[in-house]
């Protein structure tokens, strides 16, 4: 069988497995788009176009093979790695019709391609959450006063709660006493209520109030010391 007729023959069966999936280009060209086996919900797609010339002396040598993403991203490392493996394939089957089994080996490797990219995406989450976690967040002046108002109300509800508690264990006597002492002005609360406090004794001091000499006093005590030392005792005493 010649080369022609091997083509032809082929093309016959790609079009019936391949029906909306398969484009003849020319009498030895055709295009046929290549998606992935199965796809796991949340996984992007990736769709490429498998595009395959015949050479005259096929199926004796490979057909030549170029692949383009229709859909989704593919980089030239993740094209060139799909291409390898399958011309590798192709080798294999040397001197057969081999298209039906490289486009199945693609579909296979795109399945693959899909589901590595998808746990290294998930592996780069985990230690962005990670890095994110440990590096904390930076402190501005704005976070710290919406912090510290936060930290205030808890603190305030936390003591309520606890005063609340405390009372209900108390008796009708000491309920009693502790609304009292509650209610009972601290000297600082006075004095913030009227500062005057602090000059209200002095109205009290009247006209005519006798101030004391302190110097009168200092001279009268030294001279009683100096009367105490001339005194002579007898020796009968």
């Amino acid at each position: 069988m010649s080369s022609s007729e091997v083509i032809l023959e082929e093309f016959e069966v790609l079009e019936s497995i391949y029906a909306d999936e398969l484009i003849k280009l020319s009498e030895r060209d055709i295009r046929i788009d290549v998606e992935p086996d199965s796809l796991e919900e949340g996984e992007e797609s990736l769709r490429l176009a498998l595009t395959v010339h015949y050479t005259d002396n096929y199926p004796d040598v490979l057909p030549e093979l170029s692949l383009d993403p229709i859909e989704g991203e593919a980089d030239a490392d993740e094209i060139n790695s799909l291409l390898d493996s399958a011309q590798a394939l192709g080798q294999e089957n040397i001197g057969m019709a081999m298209t039906f089994t490289i486009v199945s080996h693609l579909r296979e490797q795109l399945s693959s391609l899909i589901r590595t990219r998808s746990e290294r995406r998930k592996k780069e989450d985990i230690l962005e959450e990670e890095e994110a976690r440990t590096r904390g967040t930076p402190v501005t002046v704005q976070a710290f006063n919406e912090w510290k108002v936060t930290f205030e109300r808890e603190i305030s509800l936390r003591k309520m709660r606890e005063e609340e508690e405390k009372f209900k264990a108390m008796t009708a006597k000491e309920r009693e006493e502790y609304r009292r002492a509650a209610t009972r002005l601290t000297g600082r609360q006075l004095f913030e209520r009227d500062k005057n406090l602090a000059t209200s004794d002095a109205p009290l001091l009247e006209e005519g109030t006798v101030s004391v000499d302190v110097s009168l006093y200092e001279r009268a005590t030294t001279k009683e010391d100096d009367e105490e030392d001339r005194l002579e005792f007898s020796d009968s005493d």
